[in-house]
């Protein structure tokens, strides 16, 4: 039965209810008469009554014979000793009953609106501890998802810059969404998932909202970890919730953030345990995925940064269909992120964003976004008008090298150990080919540890790197080592960090990359984390012999050996630069490149021995 109609029915049945009563105390009125208990009292001497009934404070009856039309009575009882000394003096006297139903239903009603209220008090501090929501713990099972109609969104794809081929890939849901029909006229059928894979902060989520702006449908947006609660049971039943919200706003686009959180692969190896109500979520993730049509209209979008550890069963055909690959910009792709968010800033005019893009290899969008909000506040801080490029460039080192650090004061040793050390970068960079433009040098402490710094520009973006630039990278970090061996005949614990990385890179070149003919062309490490994360990759080390093992740390040592002794030969060649480029930091305490430029073009350029270029590595990697 229709709603409407249960409603019209309701207020039918009310009505007739209302008419019995109304008829039944209209009748009472005209029938029965409320009568004095000192006027019962003279009826009863008279003997007019015929029967009455005797109840604890009334007495109801039956007269003889009708007065005033009215045949039946009741009276309130009066106690009798009252009642006679009041009939002595000839008084009319009546009783009269104090209204007892409403403190008797206030004793009853109040108790039990006192203990509900308590427990909805609760059952919201609950739910809202719980992840519940504001209905209380009958409403822990809905779906969170924020549904955002197609005119909140206000996002399109212009707002969405640098992931050109992401866009590209995309477009095809929009036009699905706008005409399922003219999409499917030579029987294709519109992918039922698409996965956006990629770093973090290269904007997949941004590109999701971008879709259901362009597409002007609903979005349906909730996070992976939104969906698992301590209640078993209460994931699943917000899967279901939420692909029914869904069907019922199609066509729609449903995004769920961070996809590892919820679809984490299952253990299948027994002994190990497991998480039953994340596998029961994820289990209902599927069922849905397999239920719903693409024709209805339904698009679902997911994001992760993690795709190694997502289950098989949700990467299958059929369910996410399609992968597309968000990933870091290059610089043209910087160039157009960097004009999106600077229209929201006051810039100089005629601001040159390519040379912005040059400093930043490596940055996501989110960064961009970051490095423009800082170069603004910069800017702010020195009271200038609008954003130039030196708040840029202040904007980068503060990201890359961290907080200048002006309470922390160095001695006068210490200052001389940092200002060598940092030349010697900077010297053995512009002496080694291959090597980045030394952008910037400082002995200014930022950061944790920083004590000074080097910044290098590259000239372009990369992706390959051979065996001589590998070397040549390692040279210039152990260029700061090997100056101070020169200068004070020691070696400090400045070059901590440095020797990390040189070491890293030797590694990488042995055991990964396959550089050193004496272990032949073999990977000893196989990689265990994810290229997505940002450089944050885990290696394991593959079964091997110690034969092999104490060769593998011979090579290594070789490596970074051959890389000190090539940074202390170009510095000892070059020692009076050394000393000069050293006093003009003590003096000034950083150099741009402007400074540097008159200095490292008197560098004597290395000619050492040709070493054989191994294999290119991806730059990622390196």
């Amino acid at each position: 039965m229709p709603k409407s109609t249960r409603f019209n029915l309701t207020y039918l049945v009310i009505a007739v209810l209302g008419v019995f009563l109304l008829h039944d105390a209209w009748t009472t009125s005209r029938t029965v008469a409320s009568l004095p208990y000192s006027e019962f009292q003279r009826l009863l001497r008279e003997k007019k009554i015929k029967e009455v009934v005797v109840s604890a404070n009334q007495i109801q009856g039956e007269l003889r014979a009708p007065e005033n039309g009215r045949s039946r009575f009741v009276t309130t009882r009066v106690e009798p000793e009252l009642s006679r000394e009041l009939e002595q003096h000839g008084v009319t006297f009546a009783a009269r009953l104090e209204g007892t139903l409403l403190p008797t239903l206030l004793s009853w009603i109040v108790p039990v609106l006192l203990f509900f209220g308590i427990w909805i008090l609760l059952g919201r501090f609950m739910a809202s501890r719980l992840g519940g929501g504001s209905g209380g713990l009958l409403s822990i099972g809905k779906s969170k998802a924020k549904v955002y109609v197609e005119t909140n969104t206000k996002v399109t794809f212009r707002d969405v810059a640098g992931v050109d081929e992401a866009k590209a890939e995309l477009s095809e849901t929009v036009s699905f969404l706008k005409d399922p029909t003219a999409y499917g006229r030579l029987g294709a059928r519109a992918p039922k998932g698409i996965l956006l894979v990629g770093p973090p902060g290269t904007g997949k989520t941004l590109l999701a909202t971008a879709v259901a702006g362009e597409a002007a449908v609903p979005f349906f947006s909730i996070s992976g970890s939104e969906f698992v609660e301590m209640f078993v049971g209460v994931g699943a039943a917000r899967v279901r919730d939420l692909f029914e919200q869904a069907r019922q706003k199609a066509p729609c686009i449903i995004f769920i953030d961070e996809l590892d959180a919820l679809g984490k692969a299952r253990n299948s190896q027994p002994g190990f345990g497991g998480h039953d109500e994340k596998e029961q979520t994820l289990n209902q993730l599927l069922v849905e995925l397999d239920g719903f049509d693409t024709g209805s209209g339904i698009v679902l979008l997911a994001a992760t940064n993690r795709p190694e550890i997502l289950d098989p069963a949700l990467l299958r055909a059929g369910r996410f269909d399609r992968q597309v690959l968000v990933d870091r910009p290059d610089k043209r792709g910087r160039v157009e992120i960097l004009r999106v968010h600077v229209e929201k800033v006051r810039m100089r005019a005629n601001l040159n964003l390519d040379a912005i893009a040059a400093l930043t290899p490596g940055f996501t969008g989110a960064d961009l976004a970051n490095l423009v909000n800082e170069a603004a506040l910069a800017a702010t801080r020195r009271g200038a008008a609008d954003v130039d490029l030196p708040d840029f460039s202040a904007a980068i080192e503060r990201i890359v090298a961290g907080l200048e650090r002006k309470n922390r004061l160095l001695n006068d040793t210490e200052r001389r150990i940092v200002a060598h050390h940092e030349m010697g970068h900077a010297l053995v960079a512009a002496a080694v080919p291959g090597t980045d433009v030394v952008h910037k040098v400082s002995i200014i402490p930022r950061g944790i540890g920083a004590l000074g710094y080097t910044i290098q520009r590259p000239t372009d973006d990369r992706y390959l790197m051979t065996r001589t630039e590998l070397e040549a990278k390692m040279a210039v970090l152990l260029g700061g080592r090997a100056a101070e061996q020169i200068v004070f005949g020691h070696l400090s614990t400045g070059a901590a960090d440095d020797l990390a990385k040189a070491t890293s890179i030797a590694r990488g070149m042995v055991t990964r990359y396959g550089m050193v003919p004496e272990l032949g062309h073999v990977a000893y490490e196989e990689e265990t984390g994810s290229l997505l994360a940002g450089g944050a990759v885990g290696y394991s080390r593959r079964p091997h012999s110690e034969e092999t093992t104490r060769a593998i740390d011979q090579a290594v040592r070789d490596l970074v050996q051959s890389a000190f002794d090539q940074a202390t030969a170009i510095l000892a060649a070059n020692r009076g630069l050394l000393e000069e480029g050293a006093a003009a930091l003590l003096l000034e305490e950083s150099l741009d490149e402007e400074k540097l430029r008159p200095l490292l073009s008197r560098v004597q350029r290395f000619s050492g021995p040709a070493r054989r270029a191994g294999a290119d590595v991806p730059r990622e990697a390196a």
